[in-house]
Formats: C-alpha cells, structure tokens, sequence
C-alpha cells in the first residue's frame, strides 16, 4: 500500500499543509521544486494527495506511515545538522525557531556563532501545552530534548533540541523557515549585543525598513 513513500515522498507528504502549492512546500523542506514537483506526482497518482488550488493530504492516516518511515530512516542514519532543521517541520503542533536560531533565520543564514557541528543546539519556541508531544516526537528521531543548553559531554550526540515553552506563539516565515518575530529577535541581539552587534548590522543593511542605531566594521560572519 505505501510502496510510494520513499524517503522523500514521506518528508513532502509530512510536510504538506492544505492549501499549499509545491514550491511552498519545497521551501519547507529545502528541497530543490523539481524533487518535490516529482514526490507530489508519485504522491497524487497514489490517491495520497490531490492537487486542485492547492495540495490536500486526502487520507490523513498515512502521515502516520510516513512519520515511521522518516523515524525509521533516521535510527539508521543520525541526522544531520540540515536535516534536523527541517524535521520539526514533520511534527502536528506549531514551534518557531527561537534565540540564536531567531537571529540565523533573519539573517537568511549569514549569522552563526555559539556553535560548531559537534556541539549544536537548535532553540525552538513552543507552546506549554504541546511540549510532551513534542519530546516524544523529537525522541522517536533519536533526538534529545532539554530547556536549557548541555554541556556536549553530557550528551550521546551533537544535536540537542532546547525548548522554550511559551504560553502561545508569535509567528512568522524567513525562507520556509518558521521564527519568532523580528522585532522579538532584535530585541535578544540587544540583550546580548557583545555576542550580536555585527548580526545587528548586518540586519540593518538587509531589511530597509530598519533604522537600527549600530555599525560593525570587522567580519560579519562569525562562526565558532
């Protein structure tokens, strides 16, 4: 029956949501379009998906089948970095990307410090009542959970998810990418602004509708 869902037809049909066009949804994943224009064709002459102003998960219960293929895929190999970043976006509730994640998604990826790829935290915001959904659902990708950041020998691998539980949340999208909003993640740049005056400036000359007092003449890509 779900001789269709190979890795990346499970990942588009996990991350379809109704109404979405394909380049949306490529967006979501960062998947090239034509790979996903191909995973929704495989997906629609399946009778998993229709397509008519817009895709529409038809049969919601084989989510749950490519949920454990993507699961599974990822108990044989650990994800990556990259991919972590997109497997929240397989889960059923809401999150933003939060803190320094907030300020790599507004800076469309231009800004990173604080981390190296054996030592990486990703900062979610998400909703207080949906957070054991959330542990158990990062847990079934192998994935550790924790409020506040731990020391890398504390864990079994590189990748810890943070979570900031938060009453509801504040949404926006920067390139598929789900964050907390900018005037939220300028304010943490200012709170920690030894850590964040080049990301500051560097947002300042991207989006023209900022007048941010700040100017930063080192290397404005600071990776540690």
């Amino acid at each position: 029956m779900y001789e269709v869902l190979n890795n990346t037809a499970a990942q588009t049909l996990l991350a379809i949501q109704n109404g979405d066009s394909i380049r949306r949804v490529s967006q979501r994943l960062h998947i090239p379009y034509e790979t996903v224009r191909q995973a929704v064709n495989q997906l629609e002459d399946a009778g998993y998906v229709s397509y008519d102003d817009g895709l529409t998960v038809v049969d919601e219960r084989v989510r749950d089948a490519a949920r454990e293929l993507v699961a599974a895929s990822a108990g044989v190999s650990f994800p990556s970095i990259d991919e972590a970043y997109v497997i929240p976006q397989f889960g059923e509730w809401p999150f933003a990307f939060t803190r320094i994640d907030a300020v790599y998604v507004w800076t469309q990826g231009g800004y990173q410090v604080g981390r190296n790829p054996d030592d990486y935290p990703l900062f979610l915001a998400v909703r207080e009542q949906d957070v054991d959904a959330w542990e158990a659902f990062f847990d079934s990708f192998g994935l550790p959970t924790v409020f506040e950041r731990q020391p890398r020998d504390e864990l079994d691998g590189a990748l810890q998810i943070v979570l900031e539980p938060r009453a509801s949340l504040d949404i926006e999208h920067v390139e598929g990418y789900p964050v907390i909003p900018r005037t939220e993640t300028i304010e943490y740049m200012h709170e920690n602004y030894a850590q964040f005056q080049s990301a500051l400036a560097m947002l300042n000359r991207m989006y023209e509708d900022l007048n941010l007092d700040v100017t930063y003449r080192a290397t404005e890509r600071a990776r540690t």
